[in-house]
């Protein structure tokens, strides 16, 4: 296996910590803000915002014996950002949707088809850490092809958590959170979206990856 490649599998350590560290003080902070009082209700936040948190809340006990690349880490925040800017608002009311839908007089809010495109194109990156550094794959195409596959699978999944929510969750607030906006066809282009994020993210900013962990595992060793 080529030195450059063996860089990218060596496990990290304590060392790295002040991105992550601020990312996660940040987020706190903006969730704490927008959690208060949100025009759509706090539970519709919880129910958009809190599936992203559990994915921190994993990344951050697991940071000591794991620590990811820092591309990774600004990932998972910016796609909070648009979880959580969703869920205050919910995805059919958004501002920034609305004013698309007039200002390019647009049929309906698109702002859940942003967060799909989200769901696909961050979650693809560390998809693709984990499976280079916790399996035999190298850098190619099957690593590209299996972490958009575990990506696309994962938004398939979600949209069938959204069918499930609207069934026990009745009313408006199930219907917030399904998104469908009396569009037949939203779960399909949702998990479209997704796969078309992952393949974004894999295919042009694969190697970009690649420097991000690579950095943060030479600094990782040049402070052991």
């Amino acid at each position: 296996m080529p030195p450059a490649q063996r860089n990218l599998l060596r496990p990290a350590s304590r060392v790295g910590e002040r991105l992550p560290l601020a990312l996660l003080a940040a987020l706190t902070l903006i969730c704490l803000a927008t959690a208060w009082n949100p025009p759509a209700g706090r539970k519709n936040w919880a129910l958009e915002v809190v599936p992203g948190l559990l994915l921190v809340a994993w990344q951050a006990a697991t940071f000591k014996k794991f620590r990811l690349s820092d591309v990774v880490y600004i990932g998972t925040f910016l796609h909070l950002l648009v979880l959580i800017y969703g869920g205050f608002y919910s995805y059919a009311n958004t501002p920034l949707g609305d004013w698309a839908k007039e200002t390019f007089h647009l049929s309906r809010n698109h702002y859940d088809r942003i967060g799909h495109f989200a769901l696909g194109f961050f979650p693809a990156l560390l998809a693709r850490e984990i499976l280079l550094r916790k399996t035999p794959l190298v850098v190619g195409g099957w690593l590209g092809f299996l972490a958009g596959s575990v990506v696309f699978a994962a938004g398939a999944f979600w949209e069938l958590i959204e069918w499930w929510t609207t069934l026990v969750v009745a009313g408006d607030l199930g219907q917030a959170f399904l998104g469908s906006q009396g569009d037949v066809w939203d779960a399909q282009r949702d998990m479209f979206l997704v796969g078309i994020g992952a393949a974004v993210a894999l295919v042009f900013f694969g190697k970009f990856h690649d420097r991000s962990m690579r950095a943060s595992t030479e600094m990782l060793a040049a402070s052991a």
